[in-house]
């Protein structure tokens, strides 16, 4: 018989991460021994990107929140990039100074916070790109452990995705959640008019009113049925369907309608790829540049800085909301940030991996 599991899901808890038990063995070894010669050297170190993908020209931050909620109580100084901030190779997106042994142990989870959530902003943002004009949803968190889907569709968010589903993650943006009509709902239905007509009747009409035509018929048909019942209970105005980029999609391109327009999907994937480019950590001194101000999220100024342990400490608890990503600037193709229900403001990420 198989033993009983340590813990219900396989994560580390807040605890464990802020005690710095996420760390690989070789730091802990190095704090044993410059702990054994009373070795308390005070080092500069910054952390940077190396490269990126051949047909990427920029990377988009994310990830500062969690940065500094993991080192705000560690007597260290850090200057660090505005979260949403676009940012090229070697430029350097965090620095921090202080005593080596009191934070060693917290670089790989340092590094992994900022390479994961600047990974996923940086791939919603080139999808967000590619769509245009169109919006693009993250549907991703059926693709990641559910422990991380609150992370994911944040970012992609920051990243410039204009809505996340996850009901969990739409409140760290302070949003509601997006969503169309499951498939289990028409199958269980029996019929995508009926299932329509049943969402129409139950579910809060200023939820936008879209029918999946894929499940049971070819998609021209079922469409064309779906039309003839764009105000099935004549209460709701007809709405024009949203064009949807779904992580979690079964196949490539499936075909949304709602009252009586027919949208292709695209299918980004922008919550559940994340590119993981490299990034070191190095005794070098930093530069950095000016804040941005929070009235303006769009901007590109990039940079903020606090001290930990008592300092100016940006963090979940200042109630704003993430900021918009600045990556179409640096791609050449500008788009202005829509009003939302929520503050802009929020610091600033990194990207990458030890090296």
């Amino acid at each position: 018989m198989a033993p009983s599991p340590k813990r219900t899901f396989h994560v580390a808890s807040d605890a464990e991460i802020k005690r710095g038990e996420v760390s690989d063995v070789y730091f802990a070894r190095t704090v044993q021994i410059l702990r054994a010669r009373h070795d308390r050297q005070r080092v500069k170190a910054e952390v940077y990107l190396k490269s990126l993908p051949a047909d990427y020209g920029w990377g988009v931050l994310a990830g500062i929140e969690e940065a500094a909620a993991l080192l705000g109580e560690l007597p260290v100084d850090v200057d660090a990039m505005h979260e949403g901030t676009v940012f090229a190779p070697y430029a350097p997106v965090l620095a921090l100074e202080g005593t080596y042994v009191e934070w060693a142990e917290y670089e790989t989870a340092l590094l992994g916070l900022l390479c994961q959530a600047s990974g996923i902003a940086t791939k919603a943002a080139r999808c967000k790109r590619a769509a245009g004009d169109r919006q693009v949803i993250s549907f991703g968190a059926r693709r990641m452990h559910p422990a991380l889907a609150p992370m994911i569709e944040r970012n992609a968010f920051v990243g410039g995705c204009d809505g996340v589903a996850v009901t969990k993650s739409a409140e760290l943006i302070d949003a509601d959640p997006m969503g169309t009509i499951p498939h289990a709902l028409v199958l269980v239905v029996g019929d995508t008019v009926e299932a329509l007509k049943a969402f129409h009747e139950v579910v809060d009409p200023k939820v936008r009113r879209v029918a999946l035509v894929d499940t049971l018929q070819d998609e021209k048909f079922e469409a064309i049925r779906s039309a003839g019942t764009s105000t099935p209970c004549g209460s709701t105005p007809r709405r024009r369907a949203a064009a949807t980029s779904s992580a979690s999609s079964r196949r490539c391109g499936g075909s949304s309608t709602s009252a009586g327009t027919s949208t292709s999907g695209s299918s980004c994937r922008a919550g559940s790829t994340s590119t993981r480019s490299s990034a070191s950590i190095r005794s070098r001194t930093a530069t950095a540049s000016g804040p941005r101000s929070p009235t303006r999220p769009c901007s590109t100024s990039p940079s903020t800085s606090w001290r930990s342990r008592g300092g100016r400490t940006p963090s979940a608890a200042s109630g704003r909301a993430p900021s918009r990503s600045t990556a179409a600037a640096a791609a050449g193709r500008p788009w202005s940030c829509p009003p939302r229900r929520r503050r802009a403001g929020a610091p600033a990420a990194a990207s990458g991996r030890r090296s």
